[in-house]
């Protein structure tokens, strides 16, 4: 019992807990602006194509 009482006393102090999840926070919001940033691109992109395929004179 006293073993499993130091073994959480260890846990409590250590730092990694913390750090990793300071990490996953960042992840986390460097995915969420990377998925922004790339819809914002494609829909920007699908704008412009859609602008120049209507200005091309219709083929027949």
């Amino acid at each position: 019992m006293k073993n499993l009482a130091l073994k959480v006393q260890r846990f409590l102090k250590s730092e990694d807990g913390p750090t990793a999840v300071e990490y996953a926070v960042m992840l986390a919001l460097i995915v969420v602006v990377c998925l922004s940033t790339i819809t914002t691109i494609g829909t920007r992109a699908n704008s412009t194509f859609n602008q120049i395929s209507s200005a091309l004179p219709a083929a027949s």
